[in-house]
């Protein structure tokens, strides 16, 4: 079950992180010949450690206060709101 859960958060997130700003914005750190693209990589990804900590974090005190399926409607919400905000902006 535990290897489930964690397939199923790893592929979540994988997929919602191609493509996005910060995977662009690595590529072009990666891109500068005069920076170690050993350092663009543990610079990356520790900063999506702490990034993904933050949201556990946050996940864990919003749940002791709020109901898991009142949290889900309220996500699922600001994702459709982010959006629809995106789509009205292009």
């Amino acid at each position: 079950m535990e290897l489930k859960i964690f397939i199923t958060i790893f592929t979540a997130v994988f997929i919602a992180e191609l493509g996005d700003k910060t995977q662009l914005a690595t590529m072009l750190f990666a891109a500068d010949k005069d920076v170690s693209k050993l350092m663009v990589f543990a610079a990356a990804s520790a900063a999506l450690v702490v990034a993904s900590a933050i949201g556990v974090l946050a996940g864990s005190f919003l749940s002791e206060y709020m109901n898991e399926k009142v949290l889900s409607y309220v996500a699922g919400i600001g994702f459709i709101v982010i959006g629809s905000y995106t789509l009205y902006q292009a």
